[in-house]
């Protein structure tokens, strides 16, 4: 990489947190707490955008999100304005910088790693991808390490929908595949039947599998919000939490090599209408 391109490593795609299947840091959220999530969300965006990058290649992805980090951390002054922002937000709110270091681990491994064998293997990568984010959001709001639990339970369902969602365009883009070899072999498919047009009967079978695991992740998730003390966080959590079960449906049902499953207006109306209750 070039002494230039290192003045600015970001490679921001243009999506942002209206084009995500959840909110991310929703009016449902006090407003002293939004401004600090929007900038975790556009480090994040920006470290995931560099790992998703078809034109950088694998050692350059690494040393741009190296870049992220040494910046977040305070060993760079420049190079990265979405670590910049977040260094400045960490310090003023207290919250540790490890949930986005974290993040930035998940990142790495997805610029040099495109396939997984075990189930085990894909809930370890979401433990870097995904809970931290959940991590970061409570304890910027103050609470226990008790939510810990429910929230990581959460964020890897979240994840492993967006991985069903996406599963044929991240073989397309990227050679990468997030579903687990061990599964494709037990119901005789393979990683290559993901460039059809419509998914095998083996390949429905391992969508059922892994939404089999998003439903016993999201009964765990169902504790959050009876843990969490803050009203709108708790508002906020409930409402993230009928969305997931909702795209979990709408995947039981949907083939996702067809054409992208995705939560419709309605799925976020009534979601919204069924967490007000959770306020009480």
């Amino acid at each position: 990489m070039s002494d230039a391109a290192l003045l600015n490593v970001e490679t921001w795609s243009g999506k942002d947190r209206q084009d995500e299947n959840f909110p991310v840091g929703s009016l449902a959220i006090a407003r002293q707490y939004r401004a600090p999530i929007h900038c975790f969300y556009r480090f994040a965006r920006n470290a995931d955008d560099i790992a998703d990058s078809p034109a950088l290649s694998a050692p350059d992805k690494i040393v741009r999100l190296n870049v992220m980090e040494d910046v977040l951390l305070g060993r760079r002054a420049n190079g990265s304005p979405s670590a910049l922002a977040l260094r400045a937000s960490l310090a003023e709110t207290g919250v540790s910088p490890v949930h986005a270091t974290e993040l930035l681990r998940a990142f790495r491994q997805d610029a040099v790693k495109l396939r997984y064998a075990t189930i085990d293997e894909l809930y370890d990568y979401c433990r870097y991808s995904a809970v931290p984010v959940g991590r970061y959001v409570l304890d910027l709001h103050g609470e226990s390490h008790e939510a810990y639990s429910p929230s990581d339970a959460l964020c890897i369902s979240l994840q492993i929908l967006n991985h069903l969602q996406d599963c044929g365009k991240d073989l397309a883009n990227l050679d990468r595949c997030y579903l687990p070899q061990a599964l494709l072999d037990h119901f005789n498919t393979t990683v290559d039947d993901l460039r059809r047009p419509a998914e095998t009967r083996g390949m429905r079978r391992v969508f059922i599998t892994l939404l089999d695991r998003v439903d016993r992740l999201n009964h765990a998730a169902a504790e959050l919000p009876t843990i969490v003390r803050n009203r709108r966080l708790r508002l906020e959590t409930t409402i993230i939490h009928c969305l997931a079960r909702r795209l979990a449906r709408r995947l039981a049902l949907q083939d996702p090599l067809a054409g992208r499953v995705k939560l419709t207006r309605s799925d976020a109306i009534l979601s919204v209408l069924t967490s007000i209750p959770s306020l009480i």
